[in-house]
């Protein structure tokens, strides 16, 4: 099946990249597997994971395709390892003179044995069709590092292109070339190191290669221009391509782009490259020369062999290093000039000792903080997002049980990064962490693998990269591993109880964990109707599973906060939490989630403030990290007029989570239940700049405006409020009739007094609004007669009556501590 060019309607063969008659970039074709060749579709259709080829290389995954052919990770059962297996494309296969080249040229290429050079094994024919086996190499390609990291520090860059300088080197010992150098066909392995991966395509000097009939084999954005014009290639060639890599790994970008061949073709022959430092200040200009050396147009004029590149690389790499050593050296000098004017034994043994430490190479800064960027989903279906988003949170929840971490940032702020174009010291320095953990996530039927990596914000230097395949039974282990392997890494000390924790998993059903994750997707959106949908697929889960804890702490949470906003009845909303949060308590003591939501529970529907207190200290107990617990043991602690403390708690919440909307709103509802009203302003301002359609937000501004008598201010704030939910809301009716009865107009205030009764048989949660209204009319007895009515019933309004502002008028009453001791406030 060929390939339609999109411009001129030309037909192509399946592998090519650009149009043969106009040279415009063409779409990827769906499915390899609809090429014309009847063995290869065979081929192709049997290999599934768990099948085998060639009667001896059974299917692990596919890792990929490019113009040579397909990739898997196989086991050769032969030799008993693990080794990867290239299916050539037909297009190149169906030429005898080629394969007879191509086999020629690997006799050469199985030469090369170095540490930064795949080795190639054999080449192989079965029923038809060709392939090739070679070393597997589990890792990440350059071009995913690249991606991710946006531009890496010079140290980084000159550290990987030795490393692959030192691999052409080594080839180019053997006289070969490699003609496909670029960042894909780089790995990065787990110990760091650089491994060049395809010399399938590799040629003697000599040769002129197994290009032909039409078929252009290489990237253009890294093809020197000699390749472009169809000449010999030669090793100056593979230094032109390391040279746009390099250019690369500091710009995050390379010297020439285009949509059709023609143009990239045009720049590579014609346009002189923008020098790196413009893209990228913190390029040395030794550095930037030697990459413009690289990749002059004429090979006479770039560095005519790798050991001569491998020189200048090295030259370079030591110049940083000795520039970082300058300002201690300076220091040192300075120091001994002063301390040899008094001489003396003693003081020049402790000059030495001052010297020694002065010299020692500085040791990586501690890592305190860290944050999770939402990992990618491999699958490249949309489908498959709630499961990715659901590892990200697994892995943010598990790294806040460490409690030697101070900060693990939240789900919330993390996710405004998701496809974000930032650099990322640039998201550290935004979100104040001392590391980056980011990576990928790909579900295989039964199978998921996850790859990450842990990145020094500060240096932008890779710590530790790993990848992991696991059953999705075993899905809680491989993230408790994943963790535990971070923490080894970044030297976090953990307690015998935060081991056991992560080291405690059971087995679950994956159907059973997809409808979880669904659940807490849906959860995450904070809508009546996507909190519904959840409060389904958690109830799914448990009728599937009547074990699953999980499953109970997402219907207790959902329910919890499901009443702020929808209409549904407090009352019924907090027996559904309770019974679900108590259920997975039973199943599983240590979830945090649960703890909290039955301490909210505690808190505003029971009374029950020491209760409350024990359960919010056992959730941060059990999860430091967990900005949900601290936000609402703040919520917790305002209400007891423990001020200071709630405003710990909301200061660390924040810390945890900064660009959660409702955690800025609330630092401004703490403030203004402390009598703070200019920092509860500032604080609410600021997120409504963040996100001015937020319900509640215009409300408590309103609120804040109203107790520090801005009047026209407050009601402006209240009727925005109104505005953005679009329908009637009876507190926010109340706030307006009392900011009236403030301002004196009696009249106004009166309507909206006479519209409220109208609908008051309606909403739950009316009388303690009523009765804020009647206080400020004046009418003190018929407040205090909705205020025990709401006590008798409607419990959760009047969690906060001990510090709202709103009351102060009425404290002196002695109605108003009979209340309080009611309540257990007094």
């Amino acid at each position: 099946m060929s390939v339609k060019c999109p411009k001129c309607n030309s037909d192509n063969p399946p592998i090519s990249k650009f149009c043969k008659k106009c040279g415009t970039k063409l779409p990827l074709p769906e499915d390899i597997s609809t090429l014309p060749t009847g063995h290869l579709k065979t081929a192709m259709k049997d290999l599934t994971r768990g099948s085998t080829f060639a009667g001896r290389y059974e299917v692990i995954e596919e890792l990929g395709k490019g113009g040579m052919g397909t990739v898997y990770r196989v086991f050769d059962k032969k030799i008993e390892e693990e080794v990867a297996l290239k299916l050539i494309n037909p297009e190149i296969a169906a030429d005898k003179k080629t394969i007879e080249r191509f086999r020629d040229e690997l006799k050469i290429a199985r030469k090369i044995a170095h540490r930064n050079v795949c080795q190639m094994y054999d080449l192989g024919e079965e029923e038809g069709t060709y392939y090739i086996t070679l070393e597997y190499i589990p890792g990440e390609d350059l071009k995913s590092f690249i991606r991710r990291s946006r531009q890496f520090t010079p140290e980084t860059a000159l550290y990987i292109a030795r490393q692959v300088c030192e691999g052409l080197a080594e080839a180019h010992s053997l006289g070969i070339v490699n003609r496909d150098l670029k960042p894909g066909n780089i790995m990065i392995d787990k110990e760091g190191n650089a491994r060049i991966m395809d010399f399938g395509i590799a040629c003697s000097p000599e040769e002129k290669g197994i290009t032909g009939n039409g078929v252009i084999i290489g990237t253009p954005e890294y093809m020197s221009p000699e390749q472009v014009e169809g000449k010999r290639a030669d090793i100056r060639s593979d230094i032109y391509s390391l040279g746009v890599i390099l250019y690369e790994m500091v710009t995050g970008k390379v010297p020439f782009e285009g949509d059709i061949l023609l143009s990239i073709a045009l720049k590579q022959k014609t346009k002189v490259p923008k020098n790196p430092k413009e893209l990228n200040a913190q390029v040395p200009s030794d550095l930037s020369r030697l990459i413009l050396r690289c990749i002059e147009k004429d090979k006479e004029r770039r560095y005519q062999t790798p050991e001569e590149l491998i020189s200048e690389l090295t030259k370079i790499e030591k110049g940083i290093l000795a520039a970082e050593r300058e300002i201690p050296k300076r220091r040192l000098e300075i120091k001994l000039n002063k301390f040899l004017k008094y001489g003396g034994a003693v003081i020049i043994l402790i000059l030495l000792i001052v010297a020694g430490i002065l010299l020692i190479p500085k040791h990586r800064e501690p890592i305190n903080s860290i944050a999770v960027l939402p990992l990618e989903n491999l699958s490249g279906d949309p489908e498959q997002d709630y499961f990715v988003d659901g590892m990200t949170d697994a892995l943010i929840t598990e790294l806040s049980k460490i409690g030697a971490l101070k900060r693990v940032i939240s789900r919330q702020s993390v996710m405004n990064y998701k496809n974000t174009d930032k650099l990322l010291p640039e998201i550290a320095r935004e979100l104040n962490v001392d590391a980056i953990v980011e990576g990928s996530v790909l579900v295989i039927g039964e199978k998921v693998r996850i790859a990450a990596q842990l990145i020094e914000a500060r240096t932008d230097r890779h710590l530790w990269v790993e990848s992991y395949e696991r059953d999705l039974k075993d899905i809680f282990d491989l993230q408790s591993e994943v963790a535990r392997k971070i923490a080894k890494e970044i030297k976090a000390t953990m307690t015998p109880e935060e081991q056991i924790r992560l080291g405690k998993f059971t087995p679950v059903n994956p159907d059973v964990y997809q409808l979880y994750l669904r659940g807490r997707f849906f959860w995450n959106k904070r809508t009546e109707k996507d909190l519904k949908k959840a409060i389904e697929y958690f109830e799914e889960a448990v009728k599937a599973d009547p074990d699953y804890a999980l499953a109970y702490a997402g219907l207790a949470d959902s329910y919890q906060i499901l009443p702020e906003y929808s209409s549904f009845p407090s009352e019924e909303a907090y027996q559904k939490s309770n019974e679900a949060a108590l259920k997975a308590l039973e199943i599983d003591e240590s979830l945090a989630e649960a703890h909290v939501s039955l301490a909210a529970n505690k808190h505003d529907y029971e009374w029950d403030w020491v209760g409350a207190e024990r359960e919010f200290k056992r959730a941060i107990e059990l999860n430091p990290g967990y900005a949900t617990a601290h936000f609402w043991y703040a919520y917790h602690l305002v209400h007891l007029a423990r001020l200071d403390e709630a405003i710990k708690e909301i200061k660390r919440a924040h810390e945890l989570d900064p660009f959660s909307l409702v955690i800025n709103r609330w630092v401004g509802t703490v403030f203004y239940n402390a009598h703070r009203f200019e920092e509860a302003i500032d604080a609410l301002q600021m997120t409504l700049e963040m996100d001015p359609t937020i319900l509640n937000i215009h409300m408590m501004l309103g609120l804040t405006y109203l107790a520090k008598s801005m009047y026209e201010e407050a009601l402006a704030e209240f009727q925005k409020e109104k505005e953005l939910r679009g329908r009637w809301h009876p507190r926010i009716e109340a706030c307006i009739g009392i900011t009236y009865a403030r301002m004196g107009k009696r009249a106004e205030a009166a309507q909206v007094l006479e519209d409220l009764l109208e609908r008051s048989k309606k909403a739950d949660f009316i009388p303690y609004y009523l009765a804020h209204f009647y206080f400020a009319l004046g009418e003190n007895d018929k407040g205090f007669e909705l205020l025990e009515k709401a006590s008798e019933k409607l419990r959760r309004p009047l969690s906060s009556l001990k510090v709202d502002p709103l009351l102060d008028g009425v404290r002196s009453d002695p109605r108003f501590a009979a209340l309080l001791r009611k309540m257990g406030l007094e």
